[in-house]
């Protein structure tokens, strides 16, 4: 497993996106990354703010709060604090609703399914993966345990899937959801 103590402590609120890196991207992006587990979204918090394309990654640390965000319900009824998302990071073992529902949840709502969903997760299962598929996930990744390897695979999926993945223009901005 990746130990992050070396690299650096979380301090940010949930509620406050990562304040964006240095931008040449000609819009900046936003990201849901939904994990529970706090030193990974660190982490991965830590690889996007390191690369040069602007992005602000919004942090829930589960499946209600996954769905709430979507949907601009509950905490996340003010639209400000709830953009439309570019790319979804989904682990898939989270409390209150799992990664699989939350995945089936938006992959059949019309508005939200255009979205690309990332699972990023430990499971190597062929069940999981299957599942993950199953419901229409765009890629589905297994965590590095090396930190450099972690870090090239955040590089990676950062490049494609915000500068080089192309979806309709009616679902790329980063509006409020209708």
């Amino acid at each position: 497993m990746i130990d992050t103590a070396d690299v650096f402590t979380p301090t940010r609120s949930l509620l406050k996106p990562m304040p964006p890196s240095s931008a040449i991207a000609e819009k900046p992006k936003n990201i849901l990354l939904v994990e529970d587990n706090y030193a990974h979204a660190a982490l991965i918090e830590h690889c996007f703010d390191s690369q040069f394309l602007s992005s602000t990654i919004y942090h829930v640390a589960d499946g209600r709060e996954a769905l709430d965000f979507l949907y601009q319900q509950g905490a996340y009824a003010e639209k400000s604090q709830s953009p439309r998302p570019h790319l979804i990071l989904l682990d898939l073992r989270l409390p209150k609703v799992n990664g699989l529902d939350v995945l089936q949840k938006l992959k059949s709502d019309e508005a939200l399914s255009p979205i690309p969903v990332v699972i990023l997760t430990t499971s190597e299962s062929e069940t999981d993966i299957e599942a993950a598929f199953a419901r229409n996930a765009n890629a589905y990744v297994v965590k590095p345990s090396d930190f450099d390897q972690f870090k090239r695979l955040i590089d990676e999926l950062k490049s494609f899937w915000l500068t080089w993945n192309r979806i309709p223009a009616k679902y790329s901005g980063a509006s409020s959801i209708p």
